[in-house]
C-alpha cells in the first residue's frame, strides 16, 4: 500500500482565454505537458471563464487537496486566483499570458510560456507578503492616481500591449484632475499637494518594464509609497522615461516612503487600480500588509538569468 506521502501532487492548470498578446495556447499546452505532466504529478487543465468563475474552480480544487495553482494570463487574473490561495499551503505559480505581467517580470519568470513552464517545474516555493486595500488584496500594486485613469483608458482600447499602455497615460496626463491627499503612515500624518502618481506596490513594477518601485521587496513585511508631483508635459515624458530604466526613484523630487500600515484621506471617492484592474473605491481607505501570506513558485536561477528571461 502507497504511504501518504507516495500520492502524486495534484495540480490544477487554470487558463485564462482571453489573455493579452503573450497567449499561445499551442505553446502553453505543450510547455505544460513537457514539463509538468509527469508520474509524480496529477495534473489537470480547465479554463476561467469569468472572475468569479476562475475563483469557484480554485476553492474546488483547494477542496480536493491541491498542491499548486498554475495560473495562466495576466495580472488581472493572478489576483484573482491569487486571492483564493492567500493563507493556504497550495502554491501560486505564474505563466505569463497578460498584456503587462508585472508578477512575472518581478520575479523573472520568462515570457515565453514553454521556458515559463519549465523553469517553474523545478522553481523554488516562498512566501511572499500581500497588500490590502479595505478587504481587497494585491500583489503587484495598487495605483490611487494617475495610473488608474491610465488603466481606464487602456480597458477602452481594442488593442493590447505596451504601446496602448503608454499611449493612454500620455493623453490622461492632460485630463487627469489632481486632488490632494492626507497619508497616515505607520501613524504619521503627510499631506501630499496634487500628486500625478500615488502609488502602493508589493513588487517593483506596473509590468512591461515600467518599474515604479526598483527597491520593493516581496517578502520584507512592508509596502513601499512612491509619490511623483504633477510636472509639465515635457518633465512627464522624462519622468516616464525613467520608469523603463529603473531610476524613477533616484529624480529628486519623488517621495517614497516604506510602511506597514496607512490611512489614505483624499477630496472625493472614485476609481483605483488594483494589479490593472480598475475597482470604484470610497474617499477613505485603509492599506495595510499581511506579511508571509501567498506561497508562490519562482525560478531558482540567478537574477542575471531571470533578469534576461524577462527582457525575452
Amino acid at each position: 500500500m502507497n504511504s501518504a506521502k507516495d500520492k502524486p501532487r495534484r495540480v490544477l492548470a487554470l487558463i485564462n482565454p482571453k489573455s493579452g498578446i503573450w497567449f499561445n495556447p499551442f505553446e502553453i499546452l505543450t510547455g505544460l505537458r513537457e514539463a509538468w505532466d509527469q508520474p509524480e504529478i496529477n495534473l489537470y487543465y480547465q479554463e476561467s471563464k469569468s472572475p468569479e468563475d476562475g475563483k469557484v474552480k480554485v476553492r474546488r480544487a483547494i477542496a480536493d487537496g491541491v498542491d499548486t495553482v498554475i495560473a495562466i494570463g495576466g495580472d488581472g487574473m493572478i489576483n484573482t486566483i491569487g486571492a483564493e490561495l492567500v493563507g493556504t499551503n497550495v502554491a501560486l505559480a505564474v505563466l505569463p499570458a497578460g498584456s503587462g505581467n508585472g508578477f512575472a517580470r518581478h520575479f523573472g519568470i520568462p515570457l515565453r510560456a514553454s521556458l515559463a513552464a519549465k523553469v517553474l517545474r523545478n522553481g523554488n516555493r516562498f512566501r511572499i507578503d500581500v497588500g490590502y486595500v479595505g478587504d481587497r488584496p494585491f500583489f503587484v500594486t495598487a495605483g490611487l492616481a494617475w495610473d488608474a485613469d491610465l488603466v481606464k483608458g487602456f480597458d477602452s482600447s481594442p488593442v493590447r500591449g505596451i504601446t496602448p499602455y503608454i499611449l493612454s497615460g500620455i493623453y490622461h496626463f492632460f485630463t487627469y484632475e489632481p486632488q490632494d491627499f492626507i497619508l497616515e503612515i505607520d501613524g504619521k500624518t503627510v499631506n501630499v499637494d496634487h500628486p500625478l502618481v500615488l502609488t502602493v506596490a508589493n513588487l517593483t513594477q506596473y509590468g512591461g518594464g515600467a518599474k515604479i518601485a526598483p527597491d520593493a521587496l516581496p517578502d520584507d513585511g512592508k509596502l513601499a509609497l512612491v509619490v511623483v508631483p504633477r510636472s509639465d508635459p515635457i518633465e512627464f515624458l522624462f519622468k516616464l522615461g525613467r520608469l523603463f530604466d529603473g531610476r524613477i526613484n533616484k529624480l529628486p523630487e519623488i517621495r517614497t516612503w516604506s510602511f506597514r500600515s496607512m490611512t489614505v484621506i483624499r477630496e472625493r471617492p472614485g476609481p483605483i487600480q488594483i494589479d490593472g484592474e480598475l475597482i470604484e473605491a470610497d474617499r477613505e481607505l485603509k492599506i495595510e500588509v499581511c506579511p508571509s501570506a501567498l506561497e508562490v513558485i519562482v525560478p531558482a536561477e540567478s537574477n542575471e538569468q531571470r533578469t534576461a528571461w524577462s527582457q525575452e
